[in-house]
């Protein structure tokens, strides 16, 4: 599904990460860990194909589902608006799947700008239920989630690996999966990179 090999990435000029390897298989999730600033966002961004790596290979499929800080949401389009949107361009599976899985369907026909932040959250990670893609890519996905919406992720993260999906996250929390596995990102830092720092919270 995902081998990454020899990798090194860079944010600003600064080379962050060097010699980064794993892979990850179908049915797997692979989470990542390291301290603010030491290069996981940036990692992640060129997993999904947003930003070029320095040099190393990365061997992935040729569509992936990226969730990032932002919501990646259409203020003035409805829920569903949003999701039938979302489904159209990856040509996935009906919208129906994503409201039943983030139980939104009282709010489907609410603008996404009138959302609460964690409603906004759970409509953001539903997009990648409509994606139809196997690889999804994930940065703190569960921030502005209560511990109820934290289920509903947890839920919905076990049915994409389950149906033969994978998934590389950015967590704090436990994700309570069986076949999750933890990579500390700590020992691919590039040298002359500060471990702990104002910059480094504002690189992440």
């Amino acid at each position: 599904m995902l081998q990454v090999s020899n990798l090194s990435v860079a944010r600003g000029g600064m080379t962050l990460l060097c010699g980064v390897d794993f892979s990850l298989s179908a049915g797997q999730v692979l989470v990542l860990r390291g301290a603010n600033g030491l290069g996981k966002t940036t990692l992640l961004r060129c997993i999904s194909g947003l930003q070029d790596s320095v040099e190393g290979q990365i061997t992935a499929p040729e569509t992936v589902a990226y969730s990032g800080h932002a919501d990646g949401l259409k203020g003035q389009m409805t829920v569903l608006e949003n999701l039938v949107f979302w489904a159209s361009i990856y040509h996935g599976p009906s919208p129906n799947v994503a409201l039943d899985a983030y139980n939104l369907h009282r709010l489907a026909d609410r603008p996404a700008a009138n959302l609460s932040a964690g409603q906004k959250r759970r409509l953001g990670l539903a997009r990648l239920q409509v994606s139809g893609c196997a690889l999804w890519v994930m940065d703190e996905p569960t921030v502005s989630l209560d511990v109820h919406n934290v289920a509903l992720f947890r839920a919905a993260l076990n049915q994409h690996v389950q149906s033969g999906g994978a998934a590389v996250i950015t967590t704090h929390i436990d994700l309570e999966h069986a076949s999750a596995r933890v990579l500390d990102l700590t020992r691919f830092k590039a040298r002359g990179v500060a471990s702990s720092s104002a910059f480094e919270e504002a690189l992440e």
